[in-house]
Order: C-alpha cells, then sequence, then structure tokens
C-alpha cells in the first residue's frame, strides 16, 4: 500500500485539542476543538461582553454574521455578500425553499432523494403540505426518488431525468449523510435551470472537506451546518447561500428584525434588507457565532484543495484495508469505491453495527458513529485525522468480531453516538 502524502501540513493537527489515546473518526458529527477557540472565546467573553458590554454590538458583533458567512462563501465558491450564518440548517432550509416555491410559476413537484436527511424531508413534506393549500391550479407534489437498486455511478444522472417542467424545485444533500455518496451538483444545477426549476443543496456534509464553485455553477441556494468539519462547536448556528441575483428577488417567510433593512429603527412597517441580511431573523447568538470562525479560518488556512486531496487518500487507504481485513468478516461497505463520487466519510455495514460501535467505543477507544438499522460511519476530517486513528479502527473491528466481543454489549439502541 503507497504511503499517504500529507496534504494538510502536520502542524494543523497540533492546533486542535486532541487524544492520542482515542482514535477519533467522529468529525463527520462533531469538529474537534481547536485551539484558538478556547483562547477567543475568552476574549470575547472578558473583554467583549465583560468589559465593553452593549458598545460590542457595534464594536464586534453586528458584523458577524455577514463576516463568518463570507469566510465560509470562500470554501463553497460563492461571490463576496452571497453567504451569512444564521439559526439552523433546518431553518435556513425552510426560510430558502418557502422562498423559492413561492416563486414557482405555477410548478407544482419538489424533488428530493427519499434518502435525504429526514429533518431536511420533514421541512420539504411540510412545504408540499402548505402550498398545496394555496396553489388554485394543482397540489404541490414532493416526488421522493429512490435509489435502493440503483448503482451510485447512475444517481446524479437519474435526477437530472426526473426534472420536468412540472418540477420547481430539487434539494438535495450534496453528500448523503449515511453512504457519502457526493451528487453532481453542477451537472443537476445546469439539468434543473434547463427545465427553469431552482435548485437547494445541503451541504452539510461538505462544506469543509469538498471544493466547491456554487457562483460559477450558478447555483440558487445552499444551506450547512457548522460543526462538522468546519469545527464550530455543538449546536453551532448554521449557513445559508443565495445568489445575489436572488436577494431582491425573494422574500423571508419569516420576518424578524435583523432581517429588516433599519432594524434599530423599530419600525413597525417591515422592510426587508435589499441584501442577503434579509435572510436573518432575530437576535444573533455571539458566543455561538464566535465559536466559528477560529474553525472556518483552519480550514481556510490548510487550503480546501489539499484538504480534499489527503481526504481522498485517507478514505482509500481506510477502503483498502477493509477490503483486505475486515470483507470476509461480515462486513460490507455502504459507500462508493469511486473517490470521485464519495464525501469525506466512509459507512460499513454489518447485523450487529449497534453492538460493535458500542464495542469501539468502550473497549478500544475508537470513536466513530452509528446510524440506524446497521450502519457504522467513519468521518475523515483530513485537517487533522491520522493515518494511526484509521488502522486502529480497522484493527478495532477485527478484534471486536474474532473475539466477540460485541457480544457484550446490548443490541437495543439507546441513546446517540
Amino acid at each position: 500500500m503507497s504511503e499517504l502524502k500529507t496534504a494538510a501540513p502536520p502542524p494543523f493537527r497540533s492546533l486542535f485539542i486532541t487524544d492520542d489515546t482515542k482514535a477519533y473518526l467522529d468529525g463527520n458529527s462533531l469538529g474537534r476543538l481547536p485551539r484558538r477557540t478556547v483562547a477567543y472565546l475568552q476574549q470575547v467573553i472578558a473583554e467583549q461582553w465583560g468589559k465593553n458590554l452593549i458598545s460590542g454590538w457595534n464594536a464586534h458583533w453586528l458584523s458577524m454574521p455577514a463576516r463568518i458567512g463570507n469566510k465560509i462563501g470562500q470554501l463553497i465558491g460563492a461571490n463576496p455578500g452571497e453567504t451569512i450564518v444564521s439559526d439552523s440548517t433546518s431553518v435556513n432550509l425552510f426560510k430558502l425553499a418557502r422562498a423559492l416555491l413561492k416563486k414557482s410559476g405555477g410548478r407544482v413537484k419538489i424533488i428530493s432523494d427519499r434518502s435525504n436527511f429526514p429533518s431536511d424531508l420533514y421541512v420539504l413534506g411540510d412545504l408540499g403540505g402548505s402550498d398545496r393549500r394555496e396553489h388554485t391550479d394543482g397540489a404541490m407534489d414532493v416526488e421522493l426518488l429512490d435509489f435502493e437498486m440503483c448503482g451510485f455511478e447512475s444517481m446524479s444522472q437519474r435526477v437530472c431525468d426526473a426534472i420536468d417542467d412540472e418540477t420547481a424545485l430539487v434539494s438535495l444533500s450534496h453528500v448523503h449523510y449515511k453512504s457519502g455518496f457526493a451528487y453532481d451538483i453542477e451537472s443537476i444545477t445546469r439539468a434543473a435551470h434547463q427545465r427553469g426549476a431552482r435548485v437547494l443543496w445541503d451541504l452539510s456534509h461538505s462544506v469543509g472537506v469538498l471544493p466547491m464553485q456554487l457562483g460559477a455553477w450558478n447555483v440558487d441556494a445552499a444551506v450547512g451546518c457548522t460543526y462538522k468539519y468546519l469545527n464550530g462547536g455543538p449546536g453551532a448556528p448554521a449557513f445559508l447561500y443565495l445568489r445575489s441575483d436572488l436577494h431582491s428577488a425573494v422574500d423571508n417567510p419569516i420576518r424578524g428584525w435583523f432581517g429588516a433593512m433599519n432594524p434599530f429603527s423599530f419600525s413597525v412597517d417591515y422592510i426587508p434588507s435589499p441584501d442577503i441580511q434579509r435572510f436573518l431573523v432575530g437576535t444573533p447568538p455571539i458566543l455561538s457565532l464566535a465559536a466559528i470562525e477560529p474553525g472556518v479560518d483552519l480550514v481556510l488556512e490548510a487550503g480546501i484543495e489539499h484538504l480534499r486531496e489527503r481526504s481522498i487518500q485517507l478514505s482509500s487507504e481506510f477502503i483498502a484495508l477493509f477490503t483486505e481485513r475486515l470483507l470476509a468478516l461480515g462486513f460490507t461497505i455502504q459507500s462508493p469505491l469511486d473517490a470521485t463520487l464519495r464525501g469525506s466519510h466512509v459507512s460499513l455495514g454489518h447485523p450487529n453495527a449497534w453492538q460493535i460501535t458500542k464495542d469501539l467505543i468502550q473497549r478500544f477507544s475508537v470513536i466513530p458513529d452509528f446510524r440506524a438499522p446497521g450502519t457504522i460511519r467513519f468521518g475523515f476530517a483530513p485537517i487533522y485525522t491520522t493515518r494511526d486513528e484509521l488502522h486502529r479502527a480497522i484493527e478495532a473491528m477485527e478484534l471486536s468480531i474474532q473475539s466477540q466481543s460485541y457480544l457484550n454489549f446490548s443490541a437495543d439502541i439507546q441513546g446517540v453516538t
């Protein structure tokens, strides 16, 4: 097996809080804590809040959603002023989907993936129901494409083929939360626009590890979280992207005072901001916002192209080790073998996946995560994940099966990993 080249400079791992007694392969759920975040939050709390008090708004805080948003925009290929940090991923998905559907021109169909992240489907399903009450020329239907018997190689084309003149919106996750499959954003966006439809992408499992050019690809809108590969902290606020020519064309369905053109006029008449800030709602959570910025800065410093190269090397080596040592032990691979179709996590299947996951965590200090009904996900955050960690994971799974130590754990699924 070829030696892994270090694409992200070695010093970057040292810039995170790490514990070498554990193999942490769950950065696709929650990123590590950057050391800079600790120092920065102490400064924000002690100085900006503790000493400056209310003056912190004008001096530091009012600009944070747009400033951090523009930094994230650099990672996704957005133009300045097209990305802002606000609310949660689901709330942002609702805001943008609702705004785009209001301009659907009588089109009656939303397209998504039946195995898309459940929260996305909840939002889209509810929007379909809402629009059904408002459309007089037909029902707004949510068409969920089923790829259960479909190879990864054909999935993007099948989406393109499903788009027709009745399609109002195509909304998909760029990288699938379970399999790690990466849709072809550019080709699907082009196909949607050729039929007059809009696109809305969820970038939660791709931002920070996959290069994107949303501006060049003419993507309409996107959302994403900041607590995975951007290392923004548990429950950190999400971001949204909206192409600049749409800013004045669509309206935020949640009218909040920070989305107003002049929020501090305290006018009872709502006049939306003319730019991306119209998609803000309530008062920004400053401490949570502050925790995002150091992680985003580190990803920018490491370079998204370098991180993608190293991600592919790590996941490809993991798959090679899986084939060599785990394939005969009852495991299956649920992710694309072609690295160009894969994000930065690899999923393995096993009938006892929950018990094996608990065994890995508690006996071997190897930390992946579990997704029902039988998936173990291994996330490779290329800015800090090491080859040693993935080798430890392979060895731990091998030992868990050979010794049957996983049987010491109940098959009843409880809690979260």
